[in-house]
């Protein structure tokens, strides 16, 4: 993949983790924030955006197999919403139900550094199942703006300066299924990096993606300041993608690519929810951790041919109960934040070997394998700082317990291709940590 030119970089304190990398979240929720956008055959009623009255019919032909069907719609449309920088990327996330016979269209217009507007960009065609249409992303749109690669709009040479989102929902005319909407998010950044990371390793159809170059070598490695969770470690099970090697290859290839279903499972266990046996009945009754495979199925995106869409792993867990987000994080400052409020952290990682040594920074062993692409839960620090991880890229579930030396590790992260990106998943109700003073709000 070739890059698309980004804007100058934003300037950080010398030597801070955050420089060169600026990131801000927007979201909606609730009935008051939806209120400033524009319902078309929509309407906020019982806690959620409900289609009341379809303002339009139109087919929708999925390419993966269910054919042509017509959909009956109504649209909710967000106000522009104005960036502190020209940002590089802008990535959407939801909270929504959409059963089988209902679906959700995802949108993004921009406006670039000159102020010229540019799309609609479809980003996702998503629903909760497969049974009556594929959830997929849509390859192939680009433009002057920008283009869109599977979960990631990426800004042309101008930038991002405002974006809007429309959201379709849909249903069979006649359908029983009703789709519901509860929370949009939208993480932009400013940042240095080469685009999306493939999870769990290269999609088939995509050539590795290139990395940034290591630190010089003697270069002090920036480290994020302590943001309050040092020697805190949360009770997160452990999930290996290697036990699942050779299961459902329908759905990336199997489990040893699958990294994010992984970690999805490993943040919705945590919080004591999951699929119920009856969920799982298709699966092989000896599968170790068959909550895996259901969670591939489900975030598996036939448009990209892979289960590492991030806004996709975030949506599944709607259906346990639960809201999350796509975030971009500035260091592990905002990292140690989240986890000290009770919430680990998917953060995504492609690491070239003997970037990143296995150990903490007083006693590293080994080093971590060569990947483009993959995605870990971190689950908290130790006294020293140090990252402390559950890495699905294991032999076995409790092999996957790992420590990571802090500026190791956050190099990586910040530098490589993730450029800071993680994803959350928490209970309603469950407080975020709040907001840091004088900063655009990341989450």
């Amino acid at each position: 993949m070739s890059a698309v030119p980004r804007p100058p970089a934003a300037e950080g304190a010398p030597g801070s983790p955050g420089a060169g990398l600026r990131a801000a979240l927007h979201r909606w929720a609730g009935e008051e924030a939806f209120a400033a956008g524009v319902f078309e055959g929509t309407r906020w009623r019982d806690g959620a955006l409900r289609l009341v009255a379809p303002v339009g019919r139109a087919p929708y032909d999925d390419p993966f197999g269910h054919g042509c069907l017509d959909w009956e719609f109504g649209r909710w449309t967000s106000p522009w919403t104005r960036l502190p920088f020209a940002a590089a990327d802008v990535i959407p996330s939801w909270t929504a139900q959409a059963p089988d016979g209902a679906r959700l269209e995802v949108r993004l217009q921009i406006r670039d550094g000159a102020g010229a507007a540019w799309g609609w960009y479809v980003l996702a065609q998503w629903c909760s199942g497969d049974a009556v249409v594929h959830r997929a992303t849509v390859p192939g749109q680009s433009d002057g703006g920008g283009r869109v690669e599977a979960d990631t709009f990426l800004a042309g040479a101008l930038g991002v300066s405002a974006y809007r989102i429309c959201v379709v929902l849909a249903r069979r005319p006649g359908a029983a299924a009703e789709p519901a909407l509860t929370r949009v998010h939208a993480a932009a950044s400013l940042a240095p990096h080469n685009g999306p990371v493939p999870y769990g390793g290269p999609v088939p159809h995509d050539p590795p993606l290139p990395h940034d170059p290591p630190a010089r070598p003697g270069a002090p490695a920036p480290v994020g300041r302590p943001g309050g969770a040092w020697g805190n470690v949360l009770d997160v099970p452990g999930r290996s993608q290697g036990v699942h090697t050779g299961h459902c290859p329908q759905w990336d290839g199997g489990g040893e690519a699958w990294a994010g279903p992984a970690c999805t499972a490993m943040l919705v266990e945590y919080f004591g929810r999951g699929p119920a046996p009856g969920d799982l009945a298709w699966l092989d009754p000896e599968d170790p951790a068959p909550q895996v495979d259901f969670a591939a199925r489900q975030v598996y995106d036939y448009g990209y041919k892979g289960c590492g869409n991030w806004a996709f792993n975030v949506a599944y867990a709607a259906r346990f109960g639960l809201d999350g987000m796509v975030l971009r994080l500035s260091s592990l400052t905002d990292v140690e934040r989240f986890v000290a409020a009770g919430l680990p952290v998917a953060t995504p990682l492609a690491v070239r070997s003997g970037e990143l040594p296995i150990g903490g920074a007083g006693t590293p062993g080994a080093y971590s394998y060569d990947t483009a692409g993959n995605i870990l839960v971190v689950r908290g620090f130790t006294i020293a700082g140090d990252v402390v991880v559950n890495d699905p890229l294991s032999a076995s579930d409790a092999a996957t317990y790992r420590v990571y030396p802090r500026a190791a590790f956050e190099r990586v992260w910040l530098t490589g291709g993730a450029a800071g990106a993680a994803y959350v998943l928490h209970p309603p109700g469950h407080p975020l940590p709040p907001d840091v003073p004088g900063e655009a709000p990341r989450w």
